[in-house]
């Protein structure tokens, strides 16, 4: 029994040295793989380390378990489009903090049957179940707003802060109830409805524009939540894994709000894109638009190229065109860096991961605060499938649903060309002033099919020179 007992803490160790790792890892797409593997390690031996310390358990249930998550997890992993990774993202934490808070009431109601009263299990049982029931339905509204089931902006109404707080302590009231008395029925499922409400209180007015900080904080609470479980489980490896996926998840987002100029009160209360300026109703304004023959030709012109990817380049699946393009100019001598905005897309790094997976050398993903500098001196801004993220109004307009969220300068480029299906506002519903200067040129069309058509003509199709 002793020597199990060393095999399965050594086995929690060397866990959680790959979880520390992982982490470390994921930091770079040079290490990214080794990052996966490393998790799969450390969950692995976490996995079997549990088992081996449980004294009690259904070997049929648990592999009966393990083959229909496999069943669901496998074909999520390879059939997801990279465009869904976010929504596939929030359903994951919805489903976790599910997990989470349901073995709290298990283990609520096992103290209720022993007859047990206030304790620190039951403190943080409390805890973890509020935290996990509050990031299930938040999580699933995220979802539903990624995946534009429901609107994308701002669910708001009057005295709305008002009922979040009241709802918010009462949920604490009763956890705090429950946990003097762990063996009251009717607490334990007001304060499940409760935390509940509240998760979906949370999220619902918070618009589009904040949702890769969201998906942020979100991953912070469901790591809580798995922490408070490894204090009421006495899991040191719980304990220790949900403190780093807490730990990280709280840093990103704070990263994602100094991004966004944004405070965790105002992305959580706020209501981004509240105020929304209406983009229709009044005198037309004129727009350049241009083929790919003429884009083409300017940018085969062109000494310096920034290309500044968004959304849209995801949804069209341009990426791997976009790389095309990239060695098509590279080997025409033009120098091209890509400009990467901390909140492009969905989730926090979604530009990031479709280049790597495109094969573009990251050292030509310039960041946000670096690229800016560089752009009054840049020849074109190829600007494909962003919109708020280079939107003037931020910096320019005080009245602005963004006003104050930093943002890529792509205005000050000599040129720029924007690639857009429409003239249709992007997630925060406002219009983009950029569109409309004399030095903007709209190509419209499917960002990989107009991407790859500017390729062609680059190699020789219109025998440009």
């Amino acid at each position: 029994m002793i020597i199990g007992n060393i095999v399965v803490e050594v086995a929690y160790i060397v866990a959680a040295v790959c979880f520390i790792l992982s982490l470390m890892w994921m930091s770079h797409p040079s290490t990214a793989r080794r990052s996966v593997l490393a998790g799969e390690l450390g969950m692995l031996l976490a996995i079997v380390g549990t088992l081996l310390l449980t004294e009690v358990v259904d070997y049929p249930m648990i592999a009966a378990a393990l083959l229909l998550g496999a069943a669901i997890g496998a074909p999520l992993a390879y059939l997801m489009p990279m465009t869904a990774i976010p929504q596939r993202t929030a359903i994951s934490h919805a489903l976790g903090a599910l997990a989470v808070g349901l073995i709290g009431v298990v283990e609520m109601v096992k103290l209720a049957g022993h007859g047990e009263g206030l304790s620190f299990e039951s403190g943080a049982l409390s805890f973890e179940m509020m935290l996990g029931f509050l990031t299930c339905t938040a999580s699933v509204l995220a979802f539903a707003k990624l995946q534009e089931l429901v609107t994308t902006r701002p669910m708001v109404f009057k005295g709305q802060q008002l009922v979040n707080l009241g709802v918010f302590v009462a949920a604490i009231g009763c956890g705090v109830a429950l946990a003097l008395n762990p063996s009251s029925g009717p607490l334990l499922i007001a304060f499940i409805v409760l935390a509940a409400v509240f998760g979906v209180l949370l999220v619902a007015p918070i618009g589009g524009a904040d949702m890769p900080t969201v998906i942020a904080l979100l991953n912070a609470y469901a790591g809580l939540a798995a922490s408070a479980m490894g204090f009421a489980l006495g899991n040191k490896l719980l304990i220790i894994t949900g403190a780093l996926d807490g730990a990280s998840g709280f840093i990103l987002a704070v990263i994602m709000c100094k991004a966004m100029n944004r405070s965790f009160a105002n992305v959580m209360f706020g209501g981004f894109g509240q105020v929304v300026a209406a983009t229709g109703g009044g005198e037309a304004k004129p727009i350049r638009s241009a083929s790919q023959e003429d884009a083409a030709l300017m940018l085969e012109n062109a000494t310096s190229v920034v290309i500044v990817p968004g959304y849209g380049m995801a949804v069209a699946q341009a990426q791997h065109k976009v790389s095309e393009l990239y060695q098509a100019l590279t080997a025409k001598g033009v120098d091209v860096r890509f400009a990467i905005h901390p909140v492009a897309g969905r989730m926090p790094g979604h530009m990031n991961v479709l280049l790597a997976e495109a094969n573009i050398p990251y050292e030509k993903l310039v960041e946000m605060d670096e690229i800016n500098g560089d752009l009054g001196t840049t020849d074109v801004a190829l600007i494909i499938g962003a919109n708020d993220v280079v939107n003037p109004a931020a910096r320019d307009d005080p009245k602005s649903a963004i006003a104050g969220m930093p943002i890529i300068e792509a205005d000050k480029a000599r040129t720029v060309m924007v690639i857009k299906r429409s003239m249709n506002p992007g997630f925060a519903g406002i219009d983009n002033e950029l569109y409309y200067l004399d030095k903007t040129h709209m190509l419209f069309g499917d960002a990989k099919e107009f991407v790859s058509g500017m390729v062609k003509e680059l190699s020789g199709g219109s025998g440009l020179h």
